[in-house]
């Protein structure tokens, strides 16, 4: 019994340790054919200067040119609504109308104060005219006299302020009806027939927005603000925001509003908080497209000449970095960070990382790792063309 016990372990022994040895040579061999796999056929792209036309794009919030907060002045029940929201109104056409009931009694009250004042003006003048003779005549004192002019003072002072009550409750009645101060868009009516308004109303009664011109606020940071100045001429800041070309306006569907916009300076000072700076892009709305409120983005664009670029699909992105693989000595390639400045189509213009006559992997990146070889295939003439054609 021990003897067979020893004869099965010595055989079981055996096929284990060559199944070991047969898997070890197995993938010692799978090693070897991985190791002699022939390097990659891959595109190589030769980098030349071209002309590029790069773009910036800021985030935008759309504002008229004036937007007014229509607010009653006096206070009262709102007795008719003369617009409906969104409703284009010219100046001075009416808007509301308070109940103007108890200003026009007060018009009426303030008019009889008034007439009362220029009797009692009348009689103080009458009374200086009877008692002037009398003076001279010396039938009675001086003293009388004066005291009749004083007295003629105090009712022709007592007219001017009562002329003054009258005038104010006509101001009243006025600010009865409420008319548009500018022409414009009229917004949300936050009060209807009915409601009671007035000068302390928390809401206003509209808004209304005259767009006639639009105006886009962005902010830019500090970095990005002084590589704008230092694109364009001039010798004040003044100078070079003349000098800029007009912007686009990328609306909310993407498509581009068609009429071009002109930058102008917004704030004088950066925001601390952000380290940002706002400017403004001003748009022709004469079609009245535009309303505020409205969000999009405002494309800056540059042309930039002997600029070096790279396709985007040339490009990895790894850890916030951009990196593109070099051609390098004995046909392997290098993992190399760029530095990027903007767009054009779907190319980088780079400013650092690569230099003319640089060969760079077009495409088939995805499996390269650095230090890895390959097999240079030179780019044809319709593959460079769609390069080109791509920076446009």
């Amino acid at each position: 019994m021990d003897m067979k016990i020893s004869k099965a372990a010595l055989f079981s022994s055996t096929f284990l340790l060559g199944g070991v040895l047969l898997f070890s040579c197995k993938s010692s061999g799978q090693q070897d054919q991985q190791k002699e796999m022939p390097p990659q056929q891959l595109p190589v792209l030769t980098i030349t200067p071209t002309t590029a036309t790069t773009f910036t794009e800021f985030t935008t919030s759309l504002q008229g040119k004036v937007n007014v907060e229509v607010r009653p002045q006096v206070d009262g029940y709102l007795q008719k609504v003369y617009v409906d929201e969104g409703q284009f109104v010219k100046a001075g056409q009416p808007l509301f109308k308070i109940d103007d009931r108890v200003y026009r009694e007060q018009v009426n009250t303030a008019t009889a104060a008034l007439h009362s004042a220029e009797a009692n003006l009348s009689n103080a003048q009458l009374e200086i005219d009877k008692l002037t003779p009398l003076v001279q005549n010396k039938v009675v004192s001086e003293v009388q006299l004066k005291t009749a002019k004083a007295s003629y003072q105090t009712a022709k002072a007592n007219v001017e302020s009562a002329k003054a009550m009258v005038a104010s409750a006509q101001i009243n009645v006025g600010y009865s009806t409420i008319t548009a101060p500018v022409s414009g868009y009229i917004g949300r009516l936050t009060q209807r027939v009915g409601s009671l308004v007035g000068k302390t109303t928390t809401d206003p009664l509209t808004i209304l927005s005259d767009v006639s011109e639009i105006y886009g606020y962005f902010s830019v940071g500090e970095a990005d603000f002084m590589r704008f100045k230092e694109r364009y001429q001039g010798n004040t800041l003044e100078e070079k925001l003349r000098n800029v070309p007009g912007v686009t306006l990328i609306l909310a569907d993407g498509s581009e509003y068609p009429q071009k916009g002109k930058v102008q300076m917004g704030e004088g000072q950066f925001d601390k908080a952000t380290g940002s700076i706002s400017l403004r892009a001003t748009f022709p709305n004469s079609g009245g497209i535009l309303r505020s409120g409205n969000t999009g983005k405002i494309r800056l664009v540059q042309t930039v000449n002997e600029a070096l670029v790279v396709p985007q699909e040339s490009t990895v992105e790894m850890q916030d970095k951009i990196f593109v693989y070099l051609l390098a000595d004995s046909n392997k390639v290098k993992a190399t960070p760029i530095t990027v400045s903007g767009k054009s189509g779907t190319t980088y213009v780079v400013t650092s990382g690569i230099k003319q006559g640089d060969k760079v992997v077009f495409t088939g990146i995805g499996n390269l790792q650095d230090g890895m070889k390959i097999v240079p295939k030179p780019m044809n003439a319709d593959s460079t063309l769609k390069v080109q054609l791509s920076m446009k």
